[in-house]
């Protein structure tokens, strides 16, 4: 049993599902995030457990105890908007303190929690500001004050950074990140963003409409998605998906593609279990950091493979170049040096990483297991 435990949980709106047999159980400490597309039910699964939304099946429960039908102050979470919900007529520290004092804090004990809470996110000297003086990286420290002061069993995240601008995202995901490696609290974080995913979890959930598509650590997540969806939403850019066929050459099963002006490749397999997948189509799976040019190429892999093609587009982009090529009709995306001497119109030797490729049945859209 888990510090969190969602058990078979299920919502419905009439005769609607909306949430389908969801079942993830959250060790103390952890901090999982919630991802996936608008609508996948992921905000609503969020409320189901802050009490904001009814059960319609299964059980929630923190610490061993059942919290279905229990109130939402009487669940000891606290909660952080996108919104950030602040009292404009309140100062910073009346914001931060005012579910202290509604649950009958005395002030003494309010005020030192107060004081520990905003040396901690630095925000001690605007306690005496309004929400309309502040600017939206402030404002969602206070926000996230107002949640820390009251030392809860859980702290819940609905999507809290997307009303910063790129830049503030950014260092706000880092203060989330210090901030959970120093007080380990148990965090479950709503986002349609992946990268916020992949930065600050410990877990992720990756969720489409209503249903958990995988549960692991972020690396399992990136490496070893459990189907195409995972495959594709999970990463930027996108895994490459080539459509492919099996063909056995010395006794080694190799995905056949083709390249720009349609000639055969074999690229030899090594991720899945694709016996009994001869002559049958998959669809093969390549990371576009898994193709490079040679002298960039994984030195520690010891299934590089070389791969001639055409050349049809180089995106700079600082720190790296995004090089496009065709196979099999598909655009697929190589990621190289910033300074790779690659050119469009040109026939270049890539090199591709065979041990991150990963295999697809095209019929279930589901990872071909090893």
């Amino acid at each position: 049993m888990g510090f969190l435990d969602i058990s078979n949980v299920t919502k419905s709106y009439g005769s609607v599902e909306v949430l389908h047999r969801v079942d993830i159980s959250v060790e103390e400490g952890e901090f999982l995030v919630l991802v996936g597309p608008s609508g996948c039910g992921k905000s609503t699964l969020l409320n189901m457990i802050a009490g904001l939304e009814g059960i319609t099946g299964g059980e929630i429960s923190i610490k061993g105890r059942v919290v279905n039908g229990v109130h939402p102050s009487k669940r000891n979470i606290a909660m952080v908007f996108q919104s950030y919900a602040l009292y404009p007529n309140m100062t910073v520290g009346q914001n931060m303190t005012f579910g202290l004092e509604m649950h009958g804090v005395p002030k003494p004990e309010r005020d030192k929690a107060l004081a520990e809470v905003a040396k901690l996110l630095q925000i001690d000297h605007l306690l005496d500001r309004k929400p309309g003086q502040l600017s939206g990286g402030q404002r969602q420290r206070v926000a996230m004050g107002r949640a820390l002061v009251r030392d809860p069993d859980v702290f819940l995240f609905d999507e809290p950074l997307s009303n910063l601008d790129a830049k503030l995202r950014v260092d706000m995901r880092t203060e989330i990140k210090k901030l959970h490696q120093k007080l380990r609290t148990t965090i479950v974080y709503v986002t349609h963003d992946q990268i916020e995913a992949m930065t600050l979890s410990t877990r992720i959930a990756v969720m489409n409409k209503g249903h958990v598509q995988q549960l692991g650590k972020p690396k399992e997540i990136y490496d070893s998605p459990a189907n195409l969806f995972v495959a594709t939403f999970m990463g930027s850019p996108a895994m490459n998906i080539v459509p492919a066929k099996v063909v056995m050459e010395g006794g080694r099963p190799q995905a056949q593609v083709t390249d720009a002006e349609g000639r055969p490749i074999l690229l030899a397999l090594e991720q899945g279990n694709l016996a009994g997948w001869e002559g049958r189509d998959i669809l093969l799976g390549i990371r576009p950091e898994a193709i490079t040019d040679p002298e960039g190429a994984d030195r520690n892999s010891h299934a590089i493979r070389s791969l001639s093609n055409l050349v049809t587009v180089t995106e700079p982009a600082g720190a790296d170049t995004f090089v496009t090529m065709s196979l099999s009709g598909r655009d697929v995306i190589a990621r190289m040096r910033a300074d790779a001497a690659v050119h469009p119109g040109q026939r270049f030797d890539f090199a591709v990483n065979m041990e991150k490729a990963v295999a697809f049945d095209p019929a279930t859209e589901e990872r071909i297991a090893p």
